[in-house]
């Protein structure tokens, strides 16, 4: 498995690969299978952790630990652009689902979780770097980089959802010791994932369908290479799914100059962290399978109607694109729990990219 994901790695970035190949394999998966009742085997993934006592509102400010901690990150956060706003969001994801929330996803090296294929165009790293560097200053030893990720994912959220996303993050995590690459394909949910595949990837992490849908409205923002939704262009014939005709002859005008063009993942507000995401679903706006999949489901297409303000009500909640806000609030604290490692299994790391020396 390391050396296809090895190979697909390489392949991708000289171009000498089809695009098939790329995304499928790259993942860590099969062709998709046709004869089966869904088109790729389920993973196994690591389980979830229960929450952790040891994490708790207010961690560094209890017995003066470091009251400046969020506050240190919150100016360094700001300072960063749109798309690295973005990509701080998507890195506490990455993260959580591979290892748990332990920042295992910085660990710099061959073979670490940074260099595997899903993760290649992740961003952010720099913010967390400078975070932890004024954070070293202040307060010596004290604040993990896995809490680092927790703060800046939040604070990225209130920023790009111009203050409407805003929440207290339990912290007192401790960074973990292990970083491998072979480890994003099994965990990471790609792309190119039907829903039944995309709910048991986040089922295993203890986030429910709900969760999912959620947390998915993160595609409101950020930008995704060609590369990502080749299965996409062009449309699948006969799709309920198959992306909407306009954007389909746009994407492929534009991903014709090559696989690495990136484009905006929602074009009516692609800086803006909003419920815009699931409009786009709706209208068949979106680049991946598993976005276009959530209309797939009774359940889920209801979800999504809800909170594009096309359903009054769900579960007996009311005004969707406001009740979203909180929902995906609740969702990412509920991320943050998982696979949260003890002081006996972890260290607070001096610097973010590498292990404490002994």
């Amino acid at each position: 498995m390391a050396k296809l994901a090895l190979l697909a790695v390489i392949a991708s970035l000289v171009g000498a690969v089809s695009c098939e190949f790329s995304i499928y394999a790259g993942y860590g998966f099969p062709r998709p299978n046709p004869n089966l009742p869904y088109p790729f085997p389920f993973p196994p993934a690591f389980p979830p952790a229960s929450p952790t006592p040891g994490l708790r509102v207010g961690y560094y400010t209890h017995k003066g630990r470091c009251p400046q901690a969020e506050k240190i990150v919150r100016e360094a956060v700001e300072k960063a652009t749109a798309g690295e706003k973005a990509g701080l969001i998507r890195l506490f994801f990455h993260d959580c689902f591979v290892e748990g929330c332990d920042g295992s996803v910085l660990l710099s090296g061959p073979d670490t979780e940074r260099t595997a294929f899903p993760n290649l165009s992740l961003r952010g790293f720099e913010v967390i770097d400078a975070a932890k560097a004024a954070l070293e200053k202040a307060c010596p030893g004290v604040v993990s980089c896995a809490d680092v990720v927790a703060f800046a994912g939040r604070d990225a959220s209130h920023s790009l959802s111009s203050g409407r996303i805003n929440y207290r993050v339990p912290a007192g995590r401790y960074d973990g010791k292990v970083s491998r690459a072979a480890d994003t394909f099994q965990n990471l949910p790609p792309p190119f994932g039907d829903l039944n595949l995309t709910t048991a990837m986040f089922a295993a992490k203890g986030l429910s369908q709900d969760d999912m849908v959620v947390l998915s409205g993160a595609h409101s923002i950020g930008r995704s290479g060609c590369s990502s939704f080749p299965d996409r262009l062009p449309p699948a014939a006969n799709s309920s799914t198959a992306m909407e005709p306009k954007l389909t002859g746009q994407l492929t005008r534009t991903c014709s100059t090559g696989s690495s063009v990136k484009v905006p993942q929602d074009v009516v507000t692609p800086d803006k962290l909003d419920i815009q995401y699931y409009r786009n679903v709706l209208s068949r706006e979106v680049l991946f399978i598993s976005d276009a999949s959530l209309t797939a489901s009774s359940q889920t297409e209801s979800l999504v109607e809800f909170y594009a303000g096309k359903r009054p009500f769900y579960r007996g909640k009311f005004l969707g694109p406001i009740q979203w806000n909180h929902d995906f609030e609740d969702a990412m604290v509920k991320m943050g729990y998982i696979g949260v490692k003890t002081s006996a299994e972890g260290e607070v790391r001096k610097t973010c990219a590498f292990i404490n020396k002994p």
